[in-house]
C-alpha cells in the first residue's frame, strides 16, 4: 500500500534494547515451538514459516538463525558474542548486496559473483528468486560452514522461486545436509508445491493481537490518538503495517470510496435528481491507480465489511475505519443488505477483470448506476 518503510525490513517486530526471543511481539505459540526445537536439539532440516504479512516471520527466522550459532545458545541468542555480531554483519552485507543487484539494469550481472555466507537471507532479486540463486544454495549447502558451527539459509518470499528452480531446491530438501538448515518463509503455504511443503515442518503465525499493536503505537509521536486507533485496526494484526501507517496516504486512497458510497447511498424516492457527476468522478478516481489496484480494492472491502457489521449490529466494536463510524452508520441502512451485497459482487468482478487488464472505471460506473436505478444487472 505504499507505506514507506522506516525501519529495516525484518527488524521491526522486536524491541531493539532487549534482543532475545522474549522481546518478540506476539505469536507466543511460534516462539514456544521454536524454543522447544532448540531445547531438544531437534531442529528439522527444513522449516516453513507461514502466516500473514508483517507479523514477524522473517524477524523470527533471523533470530532463530542467531540462536543456532550463538556462543551462549542454543535456547536464545545474546546479540553480544562474536558469532552473533558475525551474523549481524552477514545480514547487513546481504542487504547491501541485494540492493545493488536489484538496481542493476544488466540482467546478466544481477546474479554474477553470488557469494553465500554461513547465514544467508535469500530474497527475490527481480520479481522472482532466480534459478542461479537456488543453484548457488545447492552448491554451498553441501560444503562445511566457513566460520560458524552451522549454516542456515533463510528463503524469504519462497513463493517467488522461479518455476525452473523449484526442482533444484526440492533435491536439496529431499537429502538435507547435516550441517545446513533451511527456513522457508511464505504467507500462504499453498502457493508452494506440495512436495516442498511435505518436506518442511510448518510454523504457523497469526495476526498480532490488537492490544500489542496499540501498546507499540503508543510510543509513536508522529500519530494523533485517533490516527493510532485507525492504524491499529487497518493494520489487521500486522506490526510492520501499523508502524509504517501513513494516515494522509490512507485517507487519500479512501476518499474516492467515500465519494462513491456517498453518491450511491443518496438514493431518494422515484423522480429524485441523481448527482451523476459525483458518481462518475469517484468511479474515475477509483480506477486511476492501476499499479496498485488490489490496494484500492482492499480499502473498498474494508469499508463494505464495516457497513455490514454496522447494519447487523450497530453497537459492535468491529469497525476498521473507526474515524468514520458515524458516517458509516448513516449509510448502512440506506444501502441495506441488498446494496452492500451488490457492491461486494461488483468488487469481486473488478478483481477478476483486473487480471485481464480491463479498465475498471466502466465497471464502477455501471455498478453505481445499477445501485441508483435499483435494477439488478450484474448477471447480464
Amino acid at each position: 500500500m505504499g507505506l514507506g518503510l522506516r525501519w529495516p525490513l525484518g527488524f521491526c517486530t522486536y524491541r531493539h534494547k532487549d534482543m532475545s526471543f522474549d522481546s518478540f511481539l506476539g505469536n507466543p505459540q511460534a516462539i514456544a515451538a521454536i524454543r522447544e526445537m532448540l531445547a531438544g536439539g531437534r531442529v528439522p532440516g527444513a522449516l516453513l514459516f507461514t502466516g500473514p504479512e508483517g507479523v514477524g516471520k522473517r524477524t523470527l527466522a533471523l533470530m532463530m538463525a542467531k540462536a543456532m550459532v550463538c556462543e551462549n545458545g542454543p535456547l536464545d541468542f545474546c546479540n553480544q558474542c562474536a558469532r552473533c555480531r558475525k551474523a549481524e554483519q552477514f545480514f547487513f552485507t546481504e542487504r547491501e548486496d541485494l540492493a545493488r543487484r536489484r538496481e542493476s539494469k544488466d540482467s546478466t550481472r544481477r546474479v554474477e559473483g553470488l557469494v553465500y555466507f554461513d547465514l544467508q537471507l535469500i530474497e527475490p532479486i527481480t520479481k522472482f528468486i532466480l534459478t542461479e540463486q537456488i543453484r548457488q544454495l545447492r552448491t554451498i549447502a553441501y560444503t562445511r560452514p566457513f566460520e560458524l558451527p552451522r549454516r542456515v539459509f533463510i528463503i524469504d518470499e519462497a513463493q517467488t522461486i522461479h518455476w525452473q528452480a523449484v526442482d533444484l531446491l526440492l533435491k536439496v530438501l529431499e537429502e538435507p545436509p547435516e550441517t545446513t538448515s533451511f527456513i522457508l518463509i511464505c504467507p500462504n503455504a499453498y502457493e508452494l508445491r506440495s512436495t516442498i511443503r511435505s518436506r518442511c515442518m510448518r510454523v504457523v503465525f497469526q495476526p498480532v493481537e490488537e492490544a500489542i499493536i496499540k501498546d507499540l503505537l503508543g510510543r509513536e509521536k508522529r500519530l494523533t490518538e485517533p490516527q493510532k486507533a485507525l492504524a491499529a485496526r487497518v493494520s489487521a494484526g500486522s506490526v510492520a503495517h501499523a508502524l509504517n501507517f501513513d494516515p494522509a496516504e490512507y485517507q487519500n486512497r479512501r476518499q474516492p470510496w467515500l465519494d462513491f458510497l456517498e453518491a450511491t447511498a443518496r438514493r431518494g424516492p422515484p423522480g429524485t435528481a441523481v448527482d451523476w457527476r459525483s458518481l462518475f468522478d469517484s468511479a474515475r478516481a477509483l480506477a486511476e491507480n492501476r499499479d496498485d489496484f488490489e490496494g484500492t480494492l482492499k480499502v473498498g472491502y474494508s469499508l463494505l465489511s464495516d457497513l455490514m457489521h454496522l447494519l447487523l449490529d450497530p453497537a459492535a466494536d468491529t469497525v476498521v475505519n473507526v474515524d468514520l463510524s458515524t458516517r458509516l452508520k448513516g449509510w448502512a441502512p440506506k444501502l441495506a443488505l441488498s446494496g452492500i451485497e451488490k457492491l461486494k459482487a461488483g468488487l469481486d468482478q473488478a478483481y477478476r477483470l483486473q487480471i485481464r487488464n480491463v479498465n475498471p472505471q466502466l465497471g464502477f460506473e455501471t455498478l453505481g448506476i445499477d445501485l441508483l436505478s435499483g435494477h439488478n444487472s450484474l448477471g447480464h
